[in-house]
């Protein structure tokens, strides 16, 4: 392992570089179970692309000498402004990939997500980051919401992050031509995708069964762990008839932060604050779920208009330091990153995580010493345009 670290940190010069190593570490339907998105793709590529239209004016002459990246999200304090999204079946990806991605961020300082679809129980990473956050996707049942509200609250989470963004699954045809199914589905083509990446079948497959047997979805329910392997786990998403009305009653029952995640249109920005929300993530799902849905930062300016007091997290194709400041300032309060930090702790477990938070970390200061501000506040004052 220590001599794989090492290559990696040679390899790995920023986030970019970890989905080709992942790549070839990956069977072809785990891989692309991670990288894939909903029909033909054309909303990843277009998170992309508009954040690569956005472009910068510098100032210069100034003293960044004590440049601070930190921030704060509803009252805790964070070494950088960036955290890791939640993903589900992350455990699957990399062996305990949810602990390690835990940890990683603890010891960096930054949040950590853990996403309900995760094969790792809430308690036990409620036992790895004391105080980190929660995104699920929740039962229109108010006993239900009762029930999981408490689960997730006894568990020591500060952060109820509601996933709104999924009514219905979405159309991953990727994941078809793959061999990735939900339920889990074992067949000669997946058996045999599987042995031909025998670093992952051990590293990841073996130990993970050995660890935890059958994988279960852990954290849908209150009580309920399904198999990846059930026909349960067809209910692994959200519910077309949970609506506003549902949202407010997690709202009146959860104590803590509470944001609502998957928000494009400014209306439903306005209507997130009035119902109480804490925060919003303005977000496409990464172009897991519409696509040719617009990017988050075509819509950000206007919905950071009608945020008032609440927080603003912005997710979906962010890569690099530039990237994170371009969201910084065009109004967000924080950057969401997902796939990359997947990426690493499949190659690499909590080593590798904690070496890509540093990479992005060191961007991150470089890019603002060059924009001549001394914090992130500072950059909304900064001129981002798109071209």
């Amino acid at each position: 392992m220590l001599k794989l670290l090492r290559s990696l940190d040679n390899a790995i010069l920023n986030l970019n570089d970890l989905e080709s190593l992942a790549r070839r570490h990956l069977p072809k339907a785990i891989f692309g179970y991670v990288q894939g998105g909903a029909d033909d793709g054309t909303t990843i590529q277009h998170n992309l692309r508009a954040l690569d239209r956005l472009r910068m004016v510098p100032r210069v002459l100034r003293d960044v000498s004590a440049c601070s990246q930190q921030v704060t999200l509803f009252g805790q304090s964070f070494a950088s402004p960036f955290m890791i999204a939640p993903m589900g079946a992350s455990a699957i990806v990399g062996h305990d990939a949810d602990n390690a991605m835990a940890r990683a961020a603890r010891s960096a300082r930054i949040p950590y997500i853990l996403s309900a679809n995760a094969i790792t129980p809430i308690e036990e990473i409620g036992r790895a980051y004391p105080g980190c956050w929660f995104a699920g996707y929740q039962k229109p049942d108010e006993s239900n919401i009762e029930r999981m509200v408490a689960r997730v609250s006894d568990a020591g989470f500060s952060a109820y992050f509601l996933t709104a963004d999924v009514a219905v699954g979405s159309n991953r045809e990727n994941n078809r031509r793959n061999g990735y199914t939900m339920p889990f589905r074992p067949t000669a083509r997946l058996a045999l995708d599987m042995v031909r990446h025998p670093s992952w079948l051990y590293r990841t497959g073996w130990r993970t069964f050995r660890q935890r047997g059958l994988p279960r979805i852990s954290n849908i329910d209150p009580v309920a762990r399904p198999s990846i392997f059930s026909r349960e786990i067809n209910a692994v998403t959200g519910y077309p008839h949970f609506s506003w009305k549902h949202a407010e009653m997690i709202r009146r029952r959860w104590k803590g932060a509470f944001i609502i995640k998957g928000i494009l249109s400014p209306e439903d920005a306005r209507l997130a604050r009035e119902m109480g929300a804490d925060g919003i993530v303005a977000s496409n799902h990464g172009g897991r779920q519409l696509d040719c849905a617009v990017s988050p930062v075509e819509t950000l300016s206007r919905i950071r208009e009608v945020c008032g007091d609440m927080t603003l997290l912005v997710d979906s194709g962010f890569r690099r330091g530039t990237d994170v400041i371009k969201g910084l300032a065009m109004g967000a309060d924080s950057v969401l990153i997902g796939r990359p930090f997947l990426y690493a702790a499949a190659l690499g477990g909590e080593q590798a995580l904690k070496h890509a938070i540093t990479l992005l970390q060191r961007e991150i200061h470089t890019d603002m010493c060059l924009m001549g501000v001394e914090d992130c506040q500072a950059l909304r004052e900064q001129t981002v345009f798109f071209e």
